[in-house]
Formats: C-alpha cells, sequence, structure tokens
C-alpha cells in the first residue's frame, strides 16, 4: 500500500475547481499548531499574487497542500533573490504514514525548476520542536542555514536546498 501511494503523488497548481478538495481536508490539532490550514493560507494567496497555492495528490485525492512564496515573501528568510519560499506545508491527518510527504518533497524540486525556471533555492522555516519534519526535510537535502526567526509557535530554524 505505501508505494502504491507513493508511486501515484504528483504537485498540481490549485485552482478554483478544487475548492471542494480542500474544504474537507483535515488537519489534527497538533498539525495545526504547526502549519496553516489550506483554507486560511488560500486566502492569504487571494491576497498576494506572488503566493501560489499546490496540491500534493495521490491519484486524484488531495493528500497534501502547501504555498510557494516569492519576492517579498522570501525576504525574512533568505538574501537570495532566485529563491522561493515553501510554506504552510502539510499531509492530510488520513494520509500520514504512507510516504507521501516524503515523496511529494523528492517531487519539490523538478516542480519548481519546471514552473519556476529562475528559481535557484528553496527555502523552509520549521519549527524547533518539529523533530519528524526537521528529519524528513533533511533527509530530502534541506540544510539548516543556521539562522533562526521567532515564528507563531515559537523559534524557527531556516532551511535551504539549492536546485540544478
Amino acid at each position: 500500500m505505501k508505494s502504491e501511494a507513493m508511486e501515484k503523488v504528483s504537485l498540481q497548481f490549485y485552482s478554483a475547481e478544487n475548492k471542494a478538495l480542500v474544504q474537507s481536508y483535515h488537519l489534527t490539532k497538533q498539525q495545526l499548531d504547526y502549519t496553516a490550514h489550506p483554507i486560511d493560507a488560500l486566502k492569504k494567496c487571494d491576497e498576494d499574487t506572488t503566493r501560489y497555492p499546490v496540491l500534493i495528490l495521490t491519484g486524484t485525492s488531495p493528500a497534501g497542500f502547501f504555498v510557494l512564496h516569492e519576492k517579498e515573501g522570501v525576504q525574512p528568510y533568505s538574501k537570495n533573490p532566485k529563491a522561493i519560499l515553501l510554506r504552510a506545508y502539510s499531509v492530510q491527518s488520513a494520509y500520514q504514514g504512507e510516504g507521501i510527504a516524503k515523496k511529494s518533497i523528492q517531487l519539490l524540486p523538478s516542480f519548481i525548476a519546471e514552473s519556476f525556471p529562475q528559481i535557484e533555492e528553496v527555502i523552509l522555516a520549521v519549527n524547533h520542536t518539529n523533530e519528524v519534519a526537521q528529519q524528513l526535510y533533511k533527509k530530502a537535502g534541506f540544510r539548516d542555514t543556521g539562522r533562526r526567526i521567532d515564528g507563531r509557535s515559537g523559534e524557527q530554524y531556516i532551511f535551504s536546498k539549492y536546485i540544478n
């Protein structure tokens, strides 16, 4: 089952036709301590044209969600004008443990390279207490930059990965 789910994982930009798919998106309270619900993230995307919402699909089902944020959104995290920020990343609770997070993070560099050819670096902030996410990102080739910022749930570690 795990390998079947991983093989079907794909990334797709969110569009209005997908609204019903995120209406029933479920995150646990613990997940919401670390990330935004897609509905809330989409509201910010509507207000900011430099934010691009993305669905993580397994087959045609929305297993996860994240936002890629360009330009000014990156500045608190990196001085690189060719960086993009990964934010509001989540995998629905029902899909946890199936390897979907790992696969989606592996797909991320090629998705960004294809969609944003000017981008050479992905930046993200991960909560200092979210060790599971830190390990996921490190295994996918992200490195801890050593930079720290204060987030809504405490100290955030800034991770980076260069894209070929």
